[in-house]
């Protein structure tokens, strides 16, 4: 018989819904959108054939309906990879879990999460503007160190690569590497920019930002931008991908981050006007995951 899940562990509101998505599971799509920003769902839900659902808690608003006559869901998720350790799993749980009963289910669903954001380039040939598709998420956010995860979830050999190459300082948290999904990078990004991406625990210091607090590590960027393992390089940074693709993997799911690059860190050039290319980068992500 499957272990019980108590309340404390699993919390669902009064209503029986997920304690922060506030979602049933019938609210949820097997598609799975994934942006940051509450404001941006409309701008992917209007291209929708039409909306069945909208439920807001906090900064998390999810619209679901379909897409090509295909059911689809739009979840801002809040920025960070804490907000992401939410996130996924309580959609796990949605789909996984008999909320009634407290037990895991016997039959196990698998979900597509696309995350579709924008991020800094930090190779100075990729241009403002183009699509970048996360080959593999770099953890510098230290999320996952908290679970019991298998080692052959991660990319050992990139890992040790990556820690030779930067020497971190100590009391950095330990960075991993994980791959992206296969099947989703062939099916919506096989015409995009792919590398690896990095994922920071925040935007100022975590990202090499100095404004008045001086930086521990001032050559991370430099590091990040010169390494290389088997071909594949940085090509940009975020706050969320690396949760995603770890959570996502070790839960059995299949996620990508497709990102919209708005500034180049080497070149210090920033998109003038970046949301034609987001609503383009949305329109051809939903187009390809519902054929």
């Amino acid at each position: 018989m499957e272990p019980f899940i108590e309340a404390s562990e699993l919390p669902l509101n009064n209503d029986g819904s997920i304690y922060h998505l506030h979602l049933h599971p019938g609210q949820l799509a097997p598609n799975v959108i994934l942006v940051g920003d509450p404001g941006r769902v409309p701008v992917v839900s209007r291209l929708f054939d039409r909306i069945d659902c909208k439920v807001q808690n906090r900064e998390l608003l999810t619209h679901t309906g379909t897409f090509n006559g295909q059911p689809v869901t739009v979840l801002s998720t809040g920025m960070g990879t804490d907000n992401i350790d939410i996130v996924l799993n309580e959609l796990d749980a949605l789909v996984n879990v008999d909320l009634q009963k407290r037990t895991r289910k016997e039959d196990f669903t698998s979900l597509n999460l696309i995350r579709i954001g924008t991020s800094g380039s930090f190779q100075a040939d990729l241009k403002v503007n183009t699509f970048c598709a996360a080959q593999y998420g770099l953890g510098l956010d230290g999320l996952l160190n908290y679970y019991d995860l298998p080692e052959n979830l991660f990319e050992k050999d990139m890992m040790e690569a990556f820690d030779a190459h930067m020497a971190l300082p100590d009391c950095f948290a330990r960075p991993y590497i994980v791959a992206g999904s296969q099947a989703l990078i062939d099916k919506v990004a096989f015409d995009m920019t792919k590398g690896i991406t990095a994922t920071a625990p925040g935007f100022f210091g975590p990202q090499g930002r100095q404004v008045r607090l001086p930086l521990r590590f001032p050559r991370q960027n430099e590091l990040l931008e010169s390494f290389s393992c088997h071909g594949h390089r940085v090509c940009n940074m975020e706050m969320e991908t690396s949760a995603l693709y770890g959570l996502g993997r070790g839960l059995g799911h299949n996620c990508l981050t497709v990102c919209v690059l708005i500034a180049n860190r080497c070149t210090k050039d920033f998109s003038q006007d970046y949301k034609p290319h987001v609503e383009e980068l949305v329109r051809t992500v939903l187009d390809r995951i519902t054929r």
